[in-house]
């Protein structure tokens, strides 16, 4: 029997081990240093709080170009459902003109928070701007623009760890879980 936990009402399952994360994270890490090993510039990633600490942090080691970090957050999310509105609660603060951009995300499902996000980036004159995620539902994706970066392609369950959360609770979580009891 897989490993269970309970995240406040709800019972979760191992779904993915963080060994298999880790591998991910790595063959990610590989992309971007082939892709980014020969800017004039650093790139800079901005993770988008809060699920995207974890996956950042463990990227940002394995990659071996310069570069700098920068943070941002948006909201869509109300329980295990997406509200569809998406706020931004923080900004990028300084000129990103002529930069090479890496948007890092723990997951896009919609893909309404990341066209947002991109959208905004686009407003203030980048080289280019790229997205990074750990996780990618193809299925419930509504949108054209390329997610380049991909760890793990996944079907529509929710999950939890790895710096997901279910209302807040689970992130630090080493490997992902699956709500098992709907």
């Amino acid at each position: 029997m897989k490993q269970r936990v309970t995240l406040n009402d709800r019972t979760f399952e191992v779904m993915i081990p963080a060994e298999e994360i880790d591998r991910a994270v790595t063959a990610v890490a590989e992309r971007l240093n082939k892709d980014y090993a020969d800017c004039e510039r650093p790139p800079i990633f901005i993770g988008v709080l809060n699920g995207s600490f974890i996956f950042l942090a463990d990227l940002v080691r394995k990659v071996s170009f310069d570069n700098e970090i920068a943070f941002t957050q948006l909201s869509s999310y109300a329980g295990t459902q997406s509200t569809g509105e998406v706020k931004r609660k923080l900004g990028i603060d300084f000129d990103i003109t002529g930069r090479d951009l890496i948007v890092v995300e723990d997951i896009v499902e919609t893909g309404h928070s990341i066209d947002h996000m991109v959208k905004y980036l686009e407003s203030l004159s980048p080289r280019s701007v790229e997205i990074c995620t750990l996780f990618f539902k193809p299925e419930k994706y509504l949108y054209e623009r390329p997610i380049k970066y991909c760890a793990i392609e996944i079907g529509n369950a929710f999950i939890a760890g790895y710096g997901l959360d279910y209302d807040q609770i689970g992130r630090g979580l080493k490997d992902i879980y699956v709500v098992v009891d709907e």
